[in-house]
C-alpha cells in the first residue's frame, strides 16, 4: 500500500476511533488519560480481518472468523482500569487472540509476553500483571503460578452462566478472585471447570 493510501485509510478510521473513545469508554467510566491515549494510538482495525475492518469500532465483540472474537473496547477498558498497569511492569496476556490487549499494554510502556490458553504456562515465569482476554470458570494452578506474590490477575469470570470482570491477588500464596461487575467476555473453554456428576 502506498504511503498516500495508508494515510487515507488511517484518516478514515480516526473518527471511528475517537467516537469509540467518547461514546463507549468515557461514558462508561474509562477516563484515565493514559488509557484513553493508548486506545487512541492503537489502530483496532489492524486486529480484525480485512473484511471486518468496518466493524472494528462497534460497541460489541467482533467475530474474527476462526471461532474467536475481539472483545468490545469497553471490556478491555474495564480490564485495564481494574489492572492499573504501570510503565515498566512485566505483563502476561493470555488470550486467543489477545494481541490487541497486548498492544494496548505495550503502548502504556509495559513489557508484554503473549500466550494462548492452550500454551504451557508453567515455563513463562512470574509477572506483575496477568490479563486473561476472556472468561474463565477456574484458575488452573499453572495460571495462578504466573502471578507474582504481589501481582494481580485481571480476567473475565463465569459465575452461574454470567460473565463478570474479576481481579485476583495472592493471599498467603493462594490466588483469590473478586468479581467487580458484569462485563462482556467470550468464554475460554480451556479454563472451564471440571465436569462433575450429580444424582
Amino acid at each position: 500500500m502506498s504511503m498516500a493510501l495508508a494515510e487515507a485509510a488511517e484518516t478514515g478510521m480516526a473518527p471511528a476511533r475517537k467516537a469509540m473513545i467518547d461514546s463507549q469508554l468515557r461514558v462508561s467510566g474509562v477516563n484515565d488519560p493514559a488509557l484513553l491515549g493508548a486506545f487512541a494510538s492503537v489502530p483496532r482495525e489492524e486486529f480484525v480481518p480485512a473484511d471486518r475492518r468496518a466493524l472494528a469500532y462497534v460497541d460489541r465483540a467482533v467475530p474474527l472468523g476462526d471461532g474467536t472474537v475481539l472483545a468490545p473496547a469497553l471490556t478491555h477498558g474495564q480490564m485495564l482500569t481494574a489492572a492499573a498497569p504501570l510503565s515498566g511492569e512485566r505483563a502476561l496476556v493470555v488470550g486467543k487472540p489477545g494481541e490487541y490487549l497486548g498492544a494496548l499494554l505495550r503502548q502504556l510502556g509495559l513489557i508484554v509476553t503473549q500466550a494462548t490458553p492452550a500454551d504451557d504456562l508453567s515455563g513463562l515465569g512470574c509477572f506483575a500483571l496477568v490479563l486473561v482476554d476472556g472468561a474463565i470458570e477456574v484458575v488452573p494452578p499453572a495460571l495462578a503460578a504466573t502471578v507474582d506474590a504481589d501481582g494481580r490477575l485481571v480476567t473475565g469470570l463465569v459465575e452461574r452462566g454470567v460473565t463478570r470482570l474479576a481481579i485476583g491477588r495472592k493471599v498467603a500464596g493462594t490466588l483469590a478472585l473478586t468479581a467487580l461487575g458484569d462485563a462482556d467476555f467470550a468464554v475460554l473453554p480451556e479454563f472451564a471447570a471440571p465436569k462433575s456428576w450429580s444424582f
